[in-house]
């Protein structure tokens, strides 16, 4: 498994806290008062104390990643949580945090060296990474509680390029991923500003932009622009069309295919094979 593709940011550094500040408030505000037993359809066996729990300790631990600079995998993720007795307390404990996580990634150098699970080796993965965990969990939280409000396009296309890009290293937690191969078979997933050929498109923070991955014997390939010209006839080609917002929480198992947010051309089997293996 590899990219051609780069792991620099397409967005400013900045970006990533002011988000994350934002996408945490939001999560902390939909969950406040809501039974910590409701189920999160989103995350079979989870609850919204499950949920909220998560969150909260994982932007925890990866404060602590950043204000290490930790420089290889560490052997524990035991942290000081400060963990509220109570469940119905969490969205507080989430809330609370949000100072002590702006605060050590004003104070992190984004482009230091630094160990990752992915593609970039550097402080700012961690922000990306906590931002899309965020996000991606807040429409988790408006699941639950039948509330929803709109995903910024630019952020979800920079979310749909960080997961692709990432993908090919996150075998280490979800395995079945190793095992995602193919005889030349190509899927583009695809904003639905991009242009198709031949007429004007519409525009838009997301527009003209896509992903093609390349399944080989070997494993899979997130290919470049230039690469993806050369590569497999329309015949061996699915291209799965739609705004930004719905291709990030369909590559994250919160959408299906089959919705009629996409437009789908192209062998489907090859969308199948992909969902079962990347599911994380």
């Amino acid at each position: 498994m590899a990219s051609d593709r780069s792991a620099a940011h397409p967005l400013p550094y900045t970006t990533y806290p002011q988000a994350i500040e934002r996408e945490t408030a939001r999560l902390a505000e939909v969950v406040r008062g809501v039974d910590p037993a409701t189920p999160v359809p989103s995350c079979p066996g989870w609850t919204v104390a499950d949920l909220t729990r998560h969150v909260g300790s994982l932007q925890r631990w990866f404060s602590a990643l950043l204000s290490r600079l930790v420089q290889e995998p560490p052997r524990s993720r035991e942290v000081e949580l400060g963990l509220p007795d109570s469940a119905q307390e969490y969205p507080r404990w989430v809330e609370a945090g949000i100072p002590q996580v702006a605060a050590v990634l004003e104070a992190t150098d984004p482009l230091a060296p630094m160990w990752a699970w992915g593609a970039d080796q550097h402080a700012r993965f961690w922000a990306r990474r906590m931002l899309f965990e965020t996000l991606v969990h807040r429409v988790d939280a408006e699941l639950s509680t039948g509330h929803a409000s709109p995903l910024d396009p630019e952020l979800a296309a920079d979310g749909v390029d960080e997961f692709l890009v990432n993908l090919p290293h996150a075998h280490l937690f979800a395995p079945a991923v190793a095992e995602l191969k193919g005889d030349g078979e190509v899927l583009v997933f695809q904003c639905a500003g991009a242009a198709t050929g031949g007429g004007a498109e519409e525009t838009g923070p997301d527009a003209g932009e896509e992903w093609w991955v390349r399944l080989g014997a070997d494993g899979f390939r997130l290919l470049d622009r230039a690469a993806a010209a050369d590569t497999a006839s329309p015949d061996a080609r699915t291209t799965v069309r739609g705004e930004a917002a719905d291709l990030l929480l369909l590559l994250y198992g919160r959408r299906s295919y089959q919705d009629s947010a996409f437009e789908v051309t192209g062998p489907p089997a090859t969308l199948d094979r992909w969902f079962a293996h990347t599911a994380f």
